[in-house]
């Protein structure tokens, strides 16, 4: 049997993927329109609410008007005056208290009686306002005298000669039952759905939680909107974190702004119970479909995932047991069996040549400077002790310009042979510039290295090269930790040693020994 067949068995089970699709579908669609259909819905409401309050608004300014024409004649009785603040405030059931004021913003009558401002001064910014722009006005929310927290629509009282007499009030209190409860309330459901209304300065005045009222709306892109006039639907996110679908309208005439919104959770609920039910139905067979799926997958999948489990071990020394010790039973993981056990064994093969190559130099074939990089490495984290010989030829651009390059490279060959022959087997001979060499020496002392360096200085003062003749060298030695705790410290000891070496006059070695730095 081999893998096309199997992958033919598996296509049949295919169906199972339009299904789910399908699935996803019809929920993502349906999910969709009912968002669409909730925002479209309370997006109408809204918009109905709010022209509700704006004729509202214009009713209860038309009873002020009327009022004031009547006062217009009455403003030195009192009594009068008390009678038809009376009277408006008991017949048209829109505001919660009257004030009648005078040109100065005395109280000349309220009702109730009971609020005790008659004869007093009102100084609020409502009031103010009023008397200084003599025209119907809507307040801003504000904190009245008497402790509520109010809107307060005015219309002037204007003598028959056009004299300005004062002006007549209605107050709605927001924080007890007023006319927008009665005009609001009532709209508000059990399923989570509410509305509630912002001034312009997105402070609610309205809210059917009458703690919420006065309070400042933030981050809410929903009130954002309203609150600057315009009108329209989105979802956004209330103050309990709750994700709501809005829909929004201004009420032109004081900016206030109504949002009728609702849990988009609510909205989704019948739609997930709809889904799910479907969902249960399908189980039994889509479970059975799934075990045969999963059964079929593990069979096939097991060759290749043990071969991929050798291939992503193929630098190790063991891939090659793990890969031959698969099963493979079908015959494409039978070929591919065969080239990982091929790949693995060039693998092994170039890794050692490629490592090599990266760290060592091609001229001297000794260690480079990522060799370097990884032994100081090694010896730190093994907290290993070293010694550390960093050498210098002296005058090599000498034998550089007279005899050539090729000579110059000829001698670096053989200081790298008379580094090797100094080194024990297990030191580390390296060439990190181009004149410039180094050895590491691990597990030795300071004493020791001293000796390896003379011994090499010696014997490449001794070495005759072909053409150049004698050659000497600076040598300067370190230890870690006896030079400097930190092992980039020892190798800079070990680099101005080699430096030491050349101000005294070179061919000589020069010795880190902690608080003293001399020549050998």
């Amino acid at each position: 049997m081999d893998l096309r067949k199997l992958i033919l068995a598996l296509t049949l089970i295919g169906a199972l993927v339009p299904f789910a699709n399908t699935f996803y579908a019809s929920y993502t669609v349906q999910r969709q329109q009912l968002m669409d259909t909730t925002l479209d819905g309370n997006y109408a409401y809204a918009n109905k609410l709010a022209k509700s309050t704006e004729d509202f608004l214009q009713s209860a300014q038309l009873q002020l008007a009327y009022t004031a024409q009547l006062l217009a004649v009455k403003m030195d009785d009192v009594d009068k005056l008390g009678d038809e603040a009376a009277r408006l405030r008991m017949m048209s059931k829109s505001f919660n208290s009257i004030t009648i004021f005078d040109a100065t913003g005395m109280v000349l009558a309220t009702s109730p009686e009971a609020l005790g401002l008659q004869g007093k001064v009102l100084t609020s910014e409502a009031v103010n306002a009023a008397l200084r722009e003599k025209r119907p006005l809507i307040s801003a929310p504000y904190q009245s005298a008497t402790g509520n927290f109010i809107v307060f629509i005015n219309h002037p009282i204007v003598s028959e000669s056009g004299r300005y007499l004062g002006a007549v009030g209605g107050a709605i209190y927001l924080q007890k039952e007023n006319i927008l409860d009665r005009l609001l309330g009532q709209h508000f459901y059990v399923d989570g759905s509410y509305l509630f209304v912002v001034d312009r300065q997105k402070r609610i005045i309205y809210h059917p939680d009458p703690n919420r009222i006065g309070d400042f709306v933030e981050k809410n892109v929903v009130v954002d909107r309203v609150a600057a006039g315009q009108s329209g639907m989105g979802r956004a996110v209330n103050s309990r974190g709750i994700k709501m679908l809005a829909g929004y309208a201004p009420v032109p005439s004081t900016g206030w702004g109504i949002v009728a919104q609702r849990p988009e959770d609510a909205t989704l609920a019948p739609l997930t119970q709809l889904m799910q039910s479907t969902l249960y139905k399908a189980l039994p067979a889509t479970v059975l479909t799934l075990l045969l799926i999963l059964w079929s997958a593990r069979l096939i999948s097991r060759p290749l995932r043990l071969l991929a489990d050798g291939a992503r071990k193929m630098e190790t020394a063991e891939a090659a047991k793990e890969i031959s010790a698969v099963k493979s039973w079908y015959f494409e993981s039978r070929e591919l069996k065969k080239a990982l056990l091929i790949g693995v064994d060039a693998i092994h093969k170039s890794f050692s040549k490629l490592r090599e190559d990266t760290t060592t130099d091609p001229l001297t074939k000794l260690g480079n400077r990522r060799r370097l990089d990884e032994a100081l490495a090694a010896f730190e984290s093994q907290a290993n002790s070293f010694s550390v010989i960093t050498i210098d030829i002296d005058h090599f651009k000498a034998v550089n310009d007279n005899f050539g390059h090729t000579a110059g490279d000829a001698a670096l060959q053989y200081l790298a042979k008379r580094m090797r022959e100094a080194c024990r087997a297990y030191d580390i001979p390296l060439r990190v510039g181009g004149e410039e060499f180094l050895i590491l020496l691990p597990s030795t002392t300071l004493t020791m290295a001293t000796q390896v360096a003379e011994r090499l200085r010696l014997a490449v003062e001794e070495m005759q090269i072909p053409k150049v003749g004698r050659l000497t060298v600076s040598i300067g030695v370190a230890n870690w930790p006896q030079s400097d705790f930190e092992i980039a410290a020892v190798m800079k000891a070990a680099d101005e040693m080699l430096y030491a070496s050349k101000r005294a006059g070179r061919n000589r070695v020069s010795v880190h020994r902690g608080k003293a730095d001399e020549p050998a």
